[in-house]
């Protein structure tokens, strides 16, 4: 009698814990980073790989004026090289195909050909990336980047290498304007650019610009923009909280937009020294700290000199309303006037401190010097010694605004 053949029940099947798309992202950015990396160590070797000691990662809406304000940030940045364009960057038929859709390219492609342009000398004191990062995962290789950067440096500190490798200071800055905005600046670069080509190919004369499919049509356009709120905004706005973030409002005309620009790139050392150097300056005062209560202190010491001090006081608003105006007058269109003079009355310091001041509250700058002259005035004849006498001159230096004249 044979013995019935029993099968098992088979395995209820458990359904995988889901795994979170910024997971994901994390993980292909740790392995396309990593696979880059790895690539490049071995074509230039770990102790060659040096990096930008500044780099500025302009992101911003189409239309946004990333190209425009580009120059005006190099400038002001105290940059030399041109910037970097990630989509001059990804020019491969392939790549075009769909930046012409108003797709992006692939994760991999964009951080593998930009570290490899970084590397470039052009670039080491500092560069612009435009269009850079435009995904979650080329954020997290950009984080993955800085931390390289800091490992390096920290592996080479204490070698002759070591002043290769500084301290990286990354910032962020978005160019921002809204969809109608953004739509109707790509619409008329797009008939601009049309015109500018058909009189190039008709005089022969000049460069033809890129023409972009995006730029004509208005759904492509407003996808354009589209993505870049989905992907590119929430990609910068990750960053916001490990590197310097500056948003730049680019609604309005250039002049306002460089004004921004200004007002959000005011120098800022802590971000750009060395933590070292920083700890040993930091002793001294910023300027900003000095001045932000100059005008009330100016002020009170005024008052303290005619309550206090009237008579010296009168002395030295007499001597320069009567001996220096005059002179400060006849320069007034250079802006710049050199008084020389024995006044007496400057012998006391204090006189000195009045008059600095009573030039800087009328709106004058003004240094004094003290120069002493030894005059010769008799010889002893008996010993044929030349006896002189110390001669004190004041040298005063007033600057101010001068007049400007038009010539003809």
């Amino acid at each position: 009698m044979s013995t019935p053949t029993v099968t098992p029940p088979k395995p209820v099947p458990v359904a995988p814990a889901p795994v979170k798309l910024s997971d994901l992202e994390i993980k292909d950015a740790q392995l396309i980073f990593e696979s880059v990396w790895q690539d490049m160590e071995a074509d230039f070797g770990r102790e060659n790989l040096r990096f930008p000691k500044e780099i500025i990662l302009l992101g911003g809406a189409p239309g946004a004026g990333k190209g425009t304000n580009t120059a005006f940030i190099t400038k002001t940045r105290g940059l030399t090289c041109p910037p970097i364009v990630i989509s001059a960057l990804l020019d491969t038929p392939d790549a075009r195909r769909l930046k012409d859709a108003g797709n992006m390219v692939g994760d991999r492609e964009v951080v593998g050909l930009l570290l490899r342009e970084l590397m470039k000398p052009a670039y080491r004191d500092g560069v612009i990336l435009d269009g850079f990062p435009r995904t979650n995962v080329q954020v997290e290789c950009l984080k993955l980047l800085v931390d390289k950067m800091h490992a390096l440096r920290r592996e080479f500190f204490n070698s002759p290498l070591g002043i290769q490798f500084r301290q990286p200071t990354i910032h962020i800055m978005v160019l921002f304007v809204d969809e109608r905005e953004s739509i109707a600046r790509q619409l008329k670069r797009g008939r601009e650019t049309r015109v500018h080509n058909e009189e190039v190919r008709r005089t022969g004369v000049g460069a033809i610009w890129e023409d972009r499919p995006t730029d004509h049509d208005e759904t492509l356009a407003q996808r354009r923009y589209r993505v870049f709120k989905e992907q590119t905004w929430d990609a910068l706005q990750s960053l916001k909280e490990i590197f310097h973030y500056h948003f730049i409002n680019a609604q309005g005309s250039l002049e306002e937009v460089e004004q921004n620009i200004l007002k959000e790139l005011e120098y800022q050392s802590t971000l750009e020294l060395d933590p070292r150097t920083v700890d040993r300056l930091r002793c001294l005062p910023v300027a900003n700290e000095i001045i932000i209560h100059a005008r009330q202190e100016l002020v009170k010491r005024l008052d303290s000199y005619e309550f206090g001090q009237p008579e010296l006081f009168a002395k030295v608003v007499s001597f320069v309303a009567k001996k220096v105006m005059p002179i400060v007058r006849r320069h007034a269109i250079s802006g710049a006037a050199l008084i020389n003079t024995e006044e007496a009355v400057l012998d006391d310091p204090t006189a000195l401190a009045m008059l600095i001041d009573v030039f800087s509250e009328r709106g004058f700058h003004a240094v004094v010097d003290l120069h002493r002259i030894e005059v010769p005035e008799k010889i002893d004849l008996a010993t044929g010694q030349i006896i002189c006498r110390m001669k004190k001159v004041f040298r005063i230096q007033v600057r101010f605004q001068g007049s400007e004249i038009r010539r003809g």
